[in-house]
C-alpha cells in the first residue's frame, strides 16, 4: 500500500520558521516499512501534488487550513483515492470533516491508525475512529526522521516529552480537541531519544512542559548529564519556583516561550487564565535573564476588558521587561472552545471562514473596540516594538545570548512589515487546486 501524509498551509504559502511536521513522522514509524510505502509533503516547504498515484492521503488539520485540507481531500476522492483527516480540527469538529473524508481520525492517533490500515487491507473501513481511554506514551516509536527534508526546516531535533494541559483556559483548543488528561513519557525513554541526535539544542514542542512540575523536574536533572540546549513552552508559573528555573538552565535551558496573553488582570480573569500574575511579569524575567534564558512572550489582543489604550501600554510593559521575543495575536473564539460558546451565544462571531482563524485576524465583535480599531492596534503592535530602537531597548545590553535573540527579532522584524499585507482574500485563496471547495 502506498500512503501519502499531506500538512496543507494556509493558502500554499511557504514558511522559513517551520519546524518538522513530528506527528507525521511518528505515525509513519508506526507504518510496516515492508508492506507500506509512504510519501510526505509539507506545503510549508514545497507544492502538495494534486495527481499522486496512492491508496490513501492521510490529511492533517489546524483550524486555519481546514478549508484547504477540505479541498485537497475532496479532490483525491474525486480520483478515486481514499482520504483520511485527523489533527485538531478534525478532532474539534469530526462530523465537519467526514463530509470531506473516506476516515475521520478524532483524538490521538498513534492507538487507531495501525487499526485504520488493517481495516483498510481487510475491507472492514470504518468512518471514525476515536482514541480509547487507554490511550499512553509509553514505549512510544521513534518518528521516521529520514523522511524528512532536513535542509527546509530550521529543526528537526525535536523530542516529545508529555502531552496535555490541564489548565481551564476557555480559548484553548488544544483540551477542547484532546481532553485534560496528562500523558507522560517514562523519562528514559525520552533520554534515550535524545541521546540519538548530533544536534546540540533540542525543541520540546509540548503545549506545557510544566504540566506535571515533579515530573519536570525529575526529567530536567537527569538531562543535565547529556550536555544538551533545549527550548520549550511553560507557564508563567515557572517563576514560582527559583529552584525550577536553576534546574532548567543547568540543564542547557536556553529559550522558553510564555504566553502571558495580556498585561491586566481583568483579562486574565475574562479568559480564566488565572495562573498568570501580570504584575510578577517583569520579575519574571529578570529571574530567567539572570540564568541566561531567553523568552518568547506571547499576548492576544481582543478581551471584552481591553479598550484601544492596550496597544500602546503592552508595548511600553514589553520594552521595559525586557522581552525578547515578544508576539502578538488576537484572542480567536474555535470551535467548540468555551469561548467560541460564549461568543456565540452573544451573537458576536460574525466571520465562519476558518482560513481567518488564524489568530492575526479578527472574527468578533470586540466589546470596547471596533475590528479595525483591533486589528490596525495589533498590526502597530507589531511594528513599534520591532522597531530598531525598541529591539535594542529589549535587548540591551546584550547580556542573554545575542547570537540566538538579535537574529530571531530581525526575522520578526520583517513580519511585522507584511503583518497587513494578509488580506481576506490571500488568506481564503485555494484557486490552485484543481477542485474547489468554496470560498
Amino acid at each position: 500500500m502506498k500512503i501519502a501524509f499531506l500538512r496543507p498551509n494556509l493558502g500554499g504559502q511557504r514558511s522559513n520558521d517551520a519546524i518538522e511536521p513530528l506527528g507525521f513522522a511518528v505515525l509513519s514509524g508506526l507504518t510496516d516499512r515492508k508492506k507500506h510505502e509512504v510519501v510526505l509533503f509539507d506545503e510549508r516547504i514545497e507544492d502538495i501534488p494534486m495527481d499522486l498515484e496512492v491508496d490513501l492521503v492521510v490529511i492533517t488539520t489546524f483550524t486555519l487550513t481546514a478549508k484547504r485540507a477540505y479541498t485537497i481531500a475532496d479532490n483525491y476522492r474525486k480520483k478515486g483515492i481514499y482520504a483520511v483527516i485527523g489533527g485538531y480540527h478534525a478532532s474539534l469538529i469530526p462530523e465537519e470533516a467526514s463530509q470531506h473524508a473516506d476516515v475521520v481520525m478524532v483524538g490521538f492517533a498513534e492507538q487507531t491508525f495501525p487499526q485504520m490500515l488493517l481495516d483498510f487491507k481487510n475491507g472492514n473501513l470504518k468512518r471514525m475512529y476515536i482514541q480509547d481511554k487507554e490511550f499512553n506514551l509509553e514505549n512510544k516509536v521513534i518518528p521516521r526522521r529520514e523522511l524528512l527534508q532536513k535542509d527546509k526546516y530550521i529543526t528537526t531535533a525535536t523530542v516529545e516529552v508529555v502531552r496535555g494541559c490541564s489548565l481551564p483556559c476557555t480559548f484553548c483548543a488544544y483540551p477542547t480537541a484532546f481532553g485534560r488528561k496528562i500523558y507522560k513519557r517514562p523519562i528514559k525513554e525520552v533520554l534515550s531519544e535524545i541521546e540519538m541526535f548530533d544536534e546540540k539544542i533540542i525543541l520540546f514542542p509540548d503545549v506545557n512542559l510544566i504540566a506535571d512540575r515533579e515530573y519536570a523536574m525529575r526529567l530536567f536533572k537527569e538531562m543535565k548529564s547529556l550536555k544538551k540546549y533545549w527550548m520549550g513552552l511553560v507557564t508563567s508559573s515557572v517563576g514560582i519556583d527559583k529552584n525550577m528555573i536553576k534546574t532548567f538552565a543547568d540543564s542547557g535551558c536556553k529559550g522558553l516561550l510564555i504566553g502571558f496573553e495580556s498585561i491586566t488582570q481583568e483579562s486574565q480573569s475574562y479568559i480564566n487564565k488565572g495562573i498568570n500574575k501580570v504584575a510578577d511579569y517583569a520579575e519574571l524575567m529578570k529571574k530567567l535573564h539572570d540564568y541566561g534564558i531567553l523568552v518568547q512572550g506571547c499576548f492576544a489582543f481582543g478581551s471584552d476588558e481591553e479598550d484601544t489604550s492596550v496597544f500602546e501600554r503592552t508595548v511600553e510593559a514589553v520594552v521595559k521587561a525586557k522581552i525578547d521575543l515578544p508576539r502578538y495575536s488576537i484572542l480567536t473564539p474555535f470551535p467548540k472552545t468555551q469561548f467560541y460558546a460564549q461568543l456565540e451565544t452573544e451573537n458576536r462571531i460574525f466571520e465562519k471562514n476558518w482560513a481567518m482563524y488564524d489568530v492575526e485576524h479578527c472574527v468578533f465583535t470586540p466589546k470596547k473596540m471596533t475590528v479595525e480599531e483591533l486589528e490596525k492596534g495589533t498590526a502597530w503592535a507589531w511594528r513599534e516594538t520591532y522597531s530598531m530602537k525598541n529591539i535594542f531597548k529589549r535587548l540591551a545590553p546584550f547580556t542573554h545570548s545575542p547570537w540566538i535573540s538579535l537574529p530571531l527579532n530581525i526575522a520578526y522584524r520583517k513580519y511585522a512589515d507584511k503583518y497587513e499585507h494578509f488580506t481576506r482574500e490571500v488568506m481564503c485563496d485555494n484557486s490552485d487546486i484543481p477542485l474547489i471547495f468554496e470560498k
